[in-house]
């Protein structure tokens, strides 16, 4: 039976506390109700060691004084940017708050990274987190709220469930932003990752990083992960989309694809450890660590240039201001369901990890 233990951080209350499921295969995951985020996935490599591979703190307390301030979080209410921090839905314009260059990013100043959820254990092997975000929270139209489930089972699957209504006609686009090192945090740089994605467009970016409306195809260019390849071959290429993104920060346009088949693939060089990705969500964004400023001492690494990757499912960036996109408008009576499914499992020397997202309305 999978069970939950608690673990209070030092200097932190109950809300902000530490939670940990662990199955009986030893895998085990942690999160906090600090931005409803997951704070460490412990799984074996291909030697069989116990390797946390994904970045983060030790403390509450060291996530709000990060001066990366997405680690692990759920993203919301808007994952990735919205041009100069406006659109019109329904013939309104809304104002968001600026926090990237003249863009919102990942919600505004305070998106659901820095708040404080409710958490509850709602079985032995799930713990959810919910929020509701006010009307005109950051500039966003409608009371949303929202839940985040994780489930650990001994089938060695990490579940994160995302739910959310409204009581005015909104947009949505959530996520989590774990920062991945499939080799274990602190081992270097994620260049020799070999990744892999089933996309053959992209969406060009401008110098603040908005989608210009294109979508381009990769071929022959350095975002054609069609094929395995190591992240860092291309990354410091003459292009001017990877000079725009400081490398790799970019939405794929997935190609047709079903939960049943995987749309990206990531293996850690030195630790064998795979992850498989599944999602239905039009769009993957892959971020190759750029910002990373070596300002924040973790645990027992600081977080240097291009430590970490992150493969976030979503809908497209700017989709609000772009019609030809796949729409994120979410009404009142309607729900949206997003769940993300890691399954975590040895094969051969490998371990193999398979995320699922889909979403429904």
């Amino acid at each position: 039976m999978t069970t939950a233990m608690l673990i209070n951080c030092r200097n932190a209350t109950t809300r902000t506390a530490f939670y940990t499921l662990k199955n009986k295969n030893q895998m085990t995951a942690t999160f906090t109700a600090y931005g409803g985020r997951l704070v460490s996935l412990i799984v074996p490599d291909k030697n069989g060691k116990p390797t946390n591979i994904v970045l983060g703190f030790d403390s509450v307390q060291q996530y709000a004084r990060s001066t990366e301030p997405y680690f692990g979080a759920t993203i919301g209410r808007y994952g990735n940017r919205i041009a100069k921090g406006k659109f019109t839905l329904e013939g309104k314009d809304y104002t968001l708050a600026i926090n990237n260059g003249p863009n919102t990013l990942h919600g505004g100043k305070h998106g659901f990274q820095s708040k404080v959820w409710q958490a509850t254990q709602t079985t032995d092997s799930t713990i959810t987190f919910g929020y509701l975000s006010k009307d005109r929270e950051e500039g966003f139209p409608g009371n949303l709220s929202v839940k985040v489930s994780y489930t650990l089972t001994d089938a060695n699957e990490l579940k994160i469930n995302y739910t959310a209504t409204t009581d005015k006609t909104t947009v949505v686009n959530l996520t989590n932003h774990a920062f991945f090192d499939l080799n274990g945090e602190g081992s270097g740089s994620i260049g020799n990752h070999i990744l892999q994605i089933n996309a053959d467009n992209y969406t060009p970016v401008d110098s603040t990083l908005i989608p210009t409306g294109q979508i381009s195809p990769v071929k022959g260019t350095p975002f054609d992960f069609t094929k395995p390849t190591a992240i860092g071959v291309r990354i410091n290429d003459n292009s001017q989309q990877l000079k725009n993104g400081k490398g790799y920060d970019h939405n794929f346009a997935l190609n047709r694809h079903s939960i049943k088949t995987p749309v990206a693939k990531v293996i850690g060089d030195k630790s064998g450890i795979l992850m498989q990705v599944y999602t239905d969500q039009p769009g993957l964004q892959f971020y190759s660590g750029n910002f990373m400023q070596s300002k924040n001492k973790m645990r027992g690494y600081t977080d240097d240039f291009r430590t970490a990757l992150a493969l976030e499912t979503q809908h497209f960036p700017d989709s609000p201001n772009q019609p030809q996109f796949p729409s994120t408008v979410l009404k009142p009576g309607q729900t949206y369901h997003t769940l993300l499914l890691a399954v975590l499992r040895s094969s051969g020397p490998l371990l193999n990890i398979f995320c699922c997202c889909q979403e429904i309305w």
